[in-house]
């Protein structure tokens, strides 16, 4: 038991360490994120896929399975992941418009200028997005998400044009 009591202040304290300064936005638990709703079912009126891959300094940020999928609330944001693949699902009750913004809004991470879901630029250093292979000067929460739209945010170099995704599996 003392031993099970040490690993597990242990490993409490690396967690608290790895994130320590690192602002993080609370985590959704089904109430509505910038007027998308959390509900029980996918919504089947729009259906449309994007992918998005982040890059810190070359390798790469994961995307995990289930954003917009909180466990607390059994409910699915119309905006939200399924698999680690990058691939953004957009299943809503109506016709709306999403961003990208959106995405991150719900996934719970930030999207700015030094700080993409906690990827950091240093000194000197720029984020750069490839929206469909070509760069995109805009804010990127801004990005309008349409079907197979295939982005890349590079957080500090080396900033290379990404190969175009295209394993998109039916989606």
């Amino acid at each position: 038991m003392r031993v099970f009591s040490v690993l597990l202040i242990a490993a409490a304290t690396f967690i608290a360490a790895s994130h320590a300064g690192v602002a993080r936005a609370a985590a959704p638990n089904g109430q509505p994120i910038d007027g998308i709703r959390c509900d029980t079912m996918e919504g089947s009126v729009l259906h449309i896929h994007q992918h998005l891959t982040i890059l810190d300094h070359g390798k790469a940020v994961a995307i995990p399975p289930d954003v917009g999928r909180p466990l607390v609330a059994g409910c699915l944001y119309w905006i939200h992941t399924h698999t680690p693949d990058g691939i953004i699902h957009i299943e809503a009750p109506n016709f709306k418009s999403f961003t990208l913004g959106e995405l991150f809004d719900v996934w719970g991470e930030p999207l700015g200028r030094t700080d993409v879901a906690g990827a950091k630029t240093k000194k000197g250093e720029r984020v750069a997005v490839w929206v469909d292979g070509r760069p995109y000067a805009g804010d990127p929460r801004k990005i309008d998400l349409t079907n197979h739209l295939d982005m890349t945010i590079e957080v500090g170099p080396p900033y290379v044009k990404p190969a175009p995704f295209t394993a998109w599996n039916g989606n």
